[in-house]
């Protein structure tokens, strides 16, 4: 699309205008914007480009734009349709077979980030280790945040980890990233790293998210964590973490906001000290931290 006014077509402002009221139809919760994103996407322009096309009064052909947002009003995920997630400063590949990361992620990697800058900032070489990867968002972040730090991430299901290698591939070559099963990864790094960081599965069995998308889209894998509460998976990242992290290491494991005890008693004492509570962008309980005693 060169931004040049064509002959043919429909205006950029009422393609926009459209199907945003189709999406808000179809009960999408941002409408206006995956509108916006998903015409941008079609025209391989930014987003930002919209205005000035609507302004010179611009007039595209529909068709590719329109079948995009037909699968959108299907509650297709909005990062599917496009191939792209936003993670922090990041944008991942993603698609079928990988959790979309979500924002609310973002404050556990920035516990992570923050513990591995200030190790480094003392001049350590910080060693990381993402437990659960999926796309490898919170595992790239630090490896692009704090370039001085090892990270190494781990993922179980194939087709996660191959999302996982794309992004990794093309964000930081350097990421040692591992195909198996968190609970016995990484046996070569026992009682040497400074940070595990966590996204496990932990919806507990017979909860549908409330997210169309994520009920719908998301991999099973990723999302039930497994025992009655939902926690299993998470139980066996605190063991793993507690093999692999030295003494004062940190751990950072998400959680659902309803699980915010539960979360809080798979750290007890003697073996981790200083369990921490954190909240995400809007109050709800998101994760908790503990050190290695």
């Amino acid at each position: 699309m060169s931004g040049e006014p064509a002959v043919a077509g429909r205006g950029v402002r009422d393609l926009v205008d459209a199907a945003a009221r189709r999406l808000a139809a179809a009960g999408v919760p941002s409408p206006r914007t995956d509108a916006e994103v998903l015409l941008a996407h079609a025209l391989g322009v930014d987003r930002s480009r919209l205005g000035v096309l609507a302004a010179l009064g611009s007039h595209v052909e529909p068709g590719r734009f329109e079948d995009l947002v037909d699968q959108r009003a299907g509650r297709v995920p909005l990062q599917h349709l496009t191939g792209r997630a936003p993670f922090r400063s990041l944008e991942l590949a993603v698609g079928p077979g990988v959790f979309v990361p979500r924002p609310e992620t973002e404050v556990v990697a920035q516990l992570a980030v923050d513990e591995a800058a200030r190790l480094a900032g003392a001049g350590a070489r910080p060693v990381v280790v993402d437990l659960c990867t999926g796309s490898g968002a919170i595992a790239l972040a630090v490896a692009t945040e704090v370039p001085a730090a090892a990270v190494h991430a781990v993922e179980l299901d194939p087709l996660a980890h191959a999302w996982a290698r794309r992004n990794a591939d093309e964000l930081a070559p350097a990421l040692d990233l591992r195909l198996g099963d968190a609970a016995g990864a990484f046996g070569d790094l026992d009682g040497t790293v400074d940070v595990v960081v966590s996204n496990p599965p932990y919806v507990p069995p017979g909860a549908v998210p409330q997210e169309v998308e994520v009920a719908r889209h998301d991999p099973e894998v990723a999302l039930y964590g497994g025992g009655d509460d939902g926690l299993e998976v998470p139980r066996r990242v605190v063991a793993a973490a507690a093999r692999l992290l030295r003494p004062g290491g940190l751990l950072v494991v998400e959680h659902a906001e309803v699980q915010e005890h539960g979360a809080r008693r798979l750290v007890p004492g003697p073996v981790w000290r200083d369990a921490t509570g954190h909240r995400d962008l809007t109050g709800r309980p998101r994760c908790t931290s503990a050190r290695r005693a």
